[in-house]
């Protein structure tokens, strides 16, 4: 289960990057939990028009923001600040080095809402926080299986317990490859297409191979055999070869599989004694790169194919037509 995403956590994260100080006394609302990634400035909340307001967003007070509570007299300033606190918002960021008001932080500390402050710029502040909320708040899944760097293309393998997947990325990292993760891949989505592969903290760049045990893979090939994360986008399925269905045999029928409603090119390699899996996984590699830059080797031989065959079509029917 999730740990919930509170301003504690928060603070914990992305203090330094933000440069976040909190203002209100003690712990008051740092139990809170943010619920969204989305960030909103109170807006035309602080005016009295609350029927759209997004309360469950962190807030962000700029300058303008600022400015203005800072114009109203002391008894209409508490008034306003005493709505906007009413709220069930997670935190308050005031931006851009302004003084708190004493007011905002006594309403803070009254609502049990943490108020914190922030050097940056409101719009530099909205460039860093967006990027971080979206990671913590992505959506996550655990995948069975074993993903490499195949000359820049993501390779997750994938197929039954003792299938090879481990001793398949061996052999490519061997061959200059690098490996994301053994066995536990955890898949993240960025966006609205993208996957990003990554290992456990405690397992990464470790691997186990039957009969061996585990093996350190910087430590034995080097920094360069590994890399941190990458973007899934093509999924190898092995199968023993007496398993596998009929395979495809022109790279016509293309198939996909979903990873957290994402769909990815899915390939199934049936596999017999003396294949060669790791040239095949970087062919798989190869043809991947040749259909993204717009060439598709099984399609224009098809095409080919095709215009050979109404070519000779016509000729049959140019001398069946012949009565000379």
């Amino acid at each position: 289960m999730k740990v919930p995403f509170t301003v504690s956590r928060m603070l914990d994260l992305m203090r330094d990057t933000l440069q976040l100080d909190v203002v209100t006394t003690g712990d008051a609302g740092l139990d809170r939990v943010i619920t969204t990634n989305e960030v909103s400035s109170p807006g035309l909340v602080l005016a009295g028009f609350v029927e759209r307001f997004p309360a469950k967003r962190m807030q962000v007070f700029g300058e303008t923001e600022m400015t203005y509570l800072g114009s109203l007299p002391e008894g209409k300033q508490r008034h306003v600040l005493g709505l906007f606190f009413s709220f069930d918002v997670p935190c308050a960021v005031v931006t851009k080095g302004i003084r708190v008001p004493a007011a905002m932080i006594e309403m803070g500390d009254r609502h049990g809402i943490c108020v914190l402050s922030s050097p940056l710029k409101t719009t530099e502040f909205y460039r860093r926080v967006k990027p971080a909320l979206d990671e913590e708040f992505a959506p996550t899944t655990t995948l069975h299986g074993s993903l490499a760097d195949v000359y820049g293309v993501g390779l997750l393998f994938v197929g039954k317990s003792g299938i090879g997947k481990s001793e398949c990325v061996l052999d490519l990292v061997e061959r200059g490859h690098r490996l994301v993760a053994d066995d536990l891949v955890i898949a993240t989505r960025r966006g609205n297409d993208v996957i990003i592969g990554c290992g456990h903290e405690l397992q990464r760049h470790h691997m186990e191979i039957r009969g061996v045990g585990l093996i350190d893979i910087p430590s034995i090939f080097g920094v360069r055999s590994v890399r941190q994360q990458k973007r899934i986008e093509v999924v190898v399925h092995l199968e023993h070869w007496e398993h596998a269905d009929s395979a495809d045999r022109t790279g016509l029928d293309s198939t996909t599989t979903k990873i957290l409603d994402v769909e990815i090119p899915r390939v199934t390699i049936p596999l017999n004694p003396g294949k060669n899996i790791t040239v095949v996984a970087e062919v798989i590699a190869m043809n991947h790169l040749l259909r993204f830059s717009g060439i598709d080797p099984a399609e224009a031989f098809n095409q080919r194919l095709i215009g050979r065959m109404r070519a000779a079509a016509d000729v049959r029917q140019y001398l069946a037509e012949d009565d000379e």
